[in-house]
This record gives structure tokens, sequence and C-alpha cells, in this order.
């Protein structure tokens, strides 16, 4: 049974200056899958995000979304075509409240006199932003809190949410378990599992492979710039997603132990 496609990137080349940042890079994304884009630091990882995101253009190569030809030359674009991108930095406003983060830039309003008034519609969006939380099992005390006092797992939660809410076709997650504890990791893994419960497709780029096996259903691989392999998650293992990512080779010592012998570049 042939998959559906709904985003597929067609030898992708990014340069800056004499640096080749994406080397040809063609792969697809299938819809309601979760696709764990990994590779070491300098790999490409988030200039192919951030080229899928609007945030740069390529020099060389064609996307499509759901069939059709797209360029994308602003993040907003990319947004109203149903992309959401949650980066590493979050993007909350640490003091706006959780429904106004929620709705930033997406503000319910009422205009008056022709709209030379316009007001934020305060209680409409703390409905709207209380049902979107309910509905992906997220948590928060208060969603009239300021995020700023928030901890780092509800943080991403509240940013994943958002993601979730407006993210019609596909939802690209930088790095989203960094620098959490252990019990909010797996709630974030959780809430990824319910986007894709949705019908939403996810791009997840960590350097966390145990993560990324407990959500992911195929890894791509990113070496230098240059798509070196993808995988079935269940059809792999950690060891082989590593040695694609080193370009290693594995070495049994006389203990018999696997270890990874990178080569040199």
């Amino acid at each position: 049974m042939k998959k559906d496609v709904i985003l597929s990137l067609r030898n992708i080349t990014k340069r800056f200056g004499a640096l080749v940042a994406l080397d040809d890079v063609s792969l697809d994304l299938y819809r309601n899958e979760v696709l764990a884009l990994v590779g070491d630091n300098g790999a490409g990882k988030s200039t192919l995000i951030k080229i899928i995101s609007g945030a740069l253009i390529q020099n060389k190569g064609e996307i499509y979304l759901n069939g059709k030809k797209v360029d994308f030359a602003t993040p907003v674009e990319a947004k109203r075509a149903g992309i959401e991108t949650v980066y590493q930095d979050l993007a909350l406003v640490d003091t706006l409240n959780v429904a106004n983060n929620l709705f930033l830039g997406r503000e319910e309003q009422v205009s008056l006199l022709g709209g030379t008034f316009k007001f934020l519609k305060h209680r409409l969006m703390e409905k709207k932003a209380q049902e979107i939380l309910d509905t992906l099992g997220i948590k928060i005390p208060n969603i009239r809190e300021q995020v700023k006092y928030l901890s780092g797992g509800q943080r991403q939660s509240v940013a994943v949410a958002k993601a979730a809410a407006f993210g019609k076709n596909i939802i690209i997650l930088d790095e989203p378990t960094a620098a959490l504890a252990v019990k909010e990791v797996g709630h974030i893994l959780d809430l990824v599992k319910k986007c894709k419960q949705k019908g939403i497709s996810i791009i997840i780029i960590t350097h966390n492979l145990e993560h990324a096996f407990m959500v992911a259903d195929r890894f791509a691989v990113l070496r230098v710039g240059k798509k070196v392999g993808e995988r079935i998650a269940k059809d792999t293992d950690i060891d082989e997603i590593v040695k694609l990512i080193t370009g290693g080779t594995f070495v049994v010592s006389k203990k018999g132990e696997r270890k990874i012998k990178a080569d040199s570049m």
C-alpha cells in the first residue's frame, strides 16, 4: 500500500558563501507520522527545517506540500499553509499569560466604529485556550499566569499546544526535550504522540536518540549537509543510527563489546 506523502523535498541545496550547508537533500514526510531528523552538530538539520518553515530560502531544489509546489518566502507563508515550528527558544513572551501566548499573532478581536477601535476578546481566548490544553491533556493551573512563572516542561507544553492548535499539516519540533526533567520529558513525548493521533505529521529534531525511539516512526540521518540514510524505527536500533550519524564502523573488542569507530573526514 502506497503511503500518503504530505511533504516532499527534492534536491534541496543551501549555501552560505563557500559553505555548503545542505547538499542535494531529498526527503519525504508521510501523513500522520513522526519523522526523527537526526545528525551531529553542523549536519544541516536546523538549516533544513528553516527552509521548510520559510525562515530560509534554498539555493536549489523544490518543496511540495500535499502534491503542490510551494515557495515560502517568509515564516508567515509557511504558517498559513499549516506548518508550525517550535524552536528551542520557544518564541513565547514571558510577560504574557498562557492564553495570550497561545493566540499571539492570531488574537480574537472585536471592532467598533468601522474598525476605528479594536479590543481583544480575552474571555473568548481564555475559553478556547483551555479547550486546546484539555484536548491535549496539558495541565496548567492557571492560564492567566504569565509564562515566565511556568516550569520548563509547562513552557514547552504551551509552545507545542500552540503549534498543535494551528499546525493543520505539519509540526516541527527542534530539541523539544532538551534541558527538561525526566517527568517533563515523558509528558512532552506523550504530547508528541497525541499530536500524531490528531492526524498531524511531525518532524522532531533531537540529539537524544532514546527519546526519538520512543515516538518516531522513521529516522532520516544527515551528515555534513548530506542525507546519508533513512530507517524505519522498528527495523533499526540506536547502534545503527549512531553509525550513520558518525559515518563510523563497528569495532568489537576482545571482551565482545561493540564500539563505533568514527571515520576520519
